[in-house]
């Protein structure tokens, strides 16, 4: 009767074992995905911003390459006239 007794008990604290597990391995699971999802947040807006960044850089040359070709436009132009008038 005592082995019976004994037996059922260890049997109970294995089910109720095993059920802390699950859940605690449920708790590990979502605190990863949650990790997971921030650091891939975290990365696009880090992109994002590097892309902006990247963008107005490129504009602002780009800007600048207009005005001086402009400006070599209006010497060539200037060099024409007086070439002409000679």
């Amino acid at each position: 009767m005592k082995k019976i007794i004994l037996s059922l008990a260890f049997a109970a604290l294995l089910i109720s074992c095993k059920e802390e597990t699950k859940e605690k391995l449920e708790e590990a699971k979502d605190a990863v995905t949650t990790e997971v999802k921030e650091g891939i947040d975290t990365a696009k807006v880090k992109a994002e911003k590097e892309l902006n960044s990247a963008k107005v850089k490129v504009k602002s040359k780009m800007d600048t390459v207009v005005v001086k070709s402009a400006e070599q436009l209006e010497t060539a132009a200037k060099k024409l006239k007086e070439s002409v008038k000679k």
